[in-house]
């Protein structure tokens, strides 16, 4: 097609300039942990908004346990089945009858051992706790977390004030559901944005995972999830072993088959599987997850090496797994940790992240 001339002294078209996106959102609702900031942290809970908050596991999403409609905030915040029961964090196991009756002497034990500390425990319900913290079903999740800035939340939160009782708050990972939890506050912003009122910026969580929980609702104690407080240290306390979670287990947090998972698939190898695959990889964009030795020849942005110690590799998990997902890899490849009981946390979340990568259609 013949190209004609602009006539004289007319511009000649410009060709059309997409706008440029626009900024990313300044972190404004990350605030210092500091008496102001858990000041108005304690006001935006009362008032039954979200606020987000570090425990020594990972950043809790929490709401007012005692507000239905404050806990379907979190719900709907994270895109968490409305079934799927979420943990109450108390200030201190004083209030534990506040929350739950037929409390067993074994579950008095292991609160007077572990808390505060990484380790919930799953009691029958106190008539007054909400579907909407238990999923509907007849137990709840207590635990008292020993984080210095949860402890000073739960302690200012809790009490009379505008004569309502507060107590406990239901508090579940701090991400959207199914996904590598947070231990920065730096995670949760990338996640919510500004969706989330407050985040009070306590640093990295010292554990990493999230706790254990065991079951004490039943005639036997069971083991719902491996997490900060290993199974063998429990059954001391307790004297008898814990049973595995069968069918008639209640649901507890963080226990489906897919979680924990980063936007990219995860593979566990042994490391000679692992330099095969990079060596072989076929354009395919790869990150690694390597014990204690660098690979080779890899771009050190694409690969996070982490001890191998198991609570020194715990408490690194989850952030080198976003630090792989923001360099926009297709595949992690997790070098095989060792098998020892240890390690039986680390194992079961990476286990549940393979999953539900897979299922979330990563390749």
């Amino acid at each position: 097609m013949e190209q004609t001339s602009p006539a004289p002294g007319v511009a000649p078209p410009q060709p059309e300039v997409a706008p440029a996106p626009p900024p990313p959102p300044a972190p404004v609702n990350i605030v210092a942990a500091d008496e102001a900031g858990i000041a108005r942290a304690v006001e935006l809970l009362r008032a039954g908004e979200v606020v987000a908050f570090p425990t020594e596991t990972v950043y809790g999403l929490g709401a007012d346990a005692a507000n239905a409609d404050a806990v379907a905030k979190v719900y709907a915040l994270k895109g968490r089945p409305s079934a799927h029961p979420v943990i109450v964090h108390l200030g201190d196991a004083e209030r534990l009858d506040e929350w739950a009756v037929d409390i067993s002497a074994g579950a008095r034990k292991l609160a007077h051992a572990f808390w505060p500390g990484p380790l919930t425990l799953v009691l029958k319900r106190a008539p007054h706790v909400p579907d909407a913290v238990t999923g509907g079903q007849d137990t709840v999740g207590l635990r008292v977390p020993s984080h210095p800035v949860a402890q000073a939340l739960l302690a200012a939160f809790s009490g009379e004030h505008g004569g309502r009782r507060f107590g406990g708050v239901a508090a579940p990972s701090a991400n959207k559901f199914g996904r590598v939890s947070p231990t920065l506050a730096d995670h949760v912003f990338a996640d919510f944005a500004l969706a989330v009122p407050l985040i009070l910026d306590g640093g990295a969580t010292n554990v990493g995972i999230e706790s254990t929980i065991v079951d004490l609702s039943g005639e036997r104690p069971r083991l719902l999830r491996p997490g900060g407080v290993p199974a063998a240290a429990i059954e001391a306390v307790l004297g008898e072993p814990l049973a595995a979670a069968d069918e008639s287990a209640p649901r507890a947090s963080g226990t489906l088959p897919a979680h924990y998972a980063p936007k990219a698939h995860v593979r566990l190898v042994k490391r000679v599987e692992m330099l095969e695959a990079l060596a072989s990889h076929k354009g395919r964009r790869l990150g690694v997850l390597a014990l204690e030795v660098k690979v080779p020849r890899l771009n050190p942005a694409l690969q996070r090496v982490v001890p191998a110690i198991a609570a020194e590799y715990a408490h690194a998990l989850y952030a080198a797994m976003r630090g792989l997902d923001a360099q926009n890899v297709d595949l992690i490849l997790v070098e095989t940790p060792p098998t020892s009981p240890a390690w039986a946390a680390v194992h079961d979340r990476l286990a549940r992240a393979a999953r539900g990568a897979t299922e979330s259609g990563a390749t």
